[in-house]
């Protein structure tokens, strides 16, 4: 019997990851805003762990199964967001029916090496394995986040200017921030709900 090949695939670039989605190529090299729905899985790919070299940000209206995170496995029963940084070992659902509407975000840290961002971008606890759950969001919330996103999209389907970059990556900024609150929300939502169980 053949053993199977447990080294996680590493993905180095967005258009890399593009290509093995099946997707046109990003309109930027560096930074992709991507509709789930026209991504193509590979069944070779289902089962397997992936190491990407920049961030994932995703936001998915419904997702059925769960996403492998590091050792353990992202909670995303009723859709939300989820943040992986660049080097962490993501796994594909092992449901070849599963749905993954919704968007996500690829940001390679080159894209933001020279602002503030690229220092700060530690602060945000949700890129760490330690956060294995998804950020659920109110539908004020969903608002919020599919107006930045649809910012975003705007931004890269114009012409790039010199001043292209400065806007994405301060929408980038403004997406973390509002994620960073809405986590925060989430947890003292819970605790609440939990004190009285």
């Amino acid at each position: 019997m053949e053993k199977k090949d447990n080294t996680p695939m590493k993905i180095s670039s967005i258009s890399e990851l593009h290509n093995l989605l099946k997707l046109p190529k990003p309109l930027h090299p560096l930074v992709s805003l991507v509709d789930n729905t026209k991504m193509i899985v590979n069944k070779e790919f289902l089962n397997r762990s992936f190491h990407l070299n920049f961030y994932k940000i995703s936001y998915k209206f419904s997702e059925h199964g769960k996403i492998g995170y590091g050792q353990g496995y992202y909670d995303f029963n009723e859709g939300g967001m989820m943040f992986t940084a660049p080097g962490q070992i993501l796994s594909t659902n092992t449901d070849a029916d599963a749905e993954y509407c919704g968007y996500t975000l690829l940001v390679h840290p080159d894209f933001i090496r020279t602002y503030s961002l690229a220092k700060n971008i530690k602060k945000f606890g949700f890129f760490s394995y330690d956060t294995n759950e998804a950020l659920h969001l109110s539908d004020q919330e969903k608002t919020i986040i599919t107006g930045l996103l649809d910012n975003i999209r705007n931004e890269l389907n114009t012409a790039i200017d010199e001043m292209s970059q400065d806007v994405i990556v301060s929408y980038i900024e403004v997406l973390l921030n509002y994620s960073n609150r809405f986590y925060k929300r989430q947890f003292i939502t819970r605790k609440t709900v939990n004190s009285f169980i």
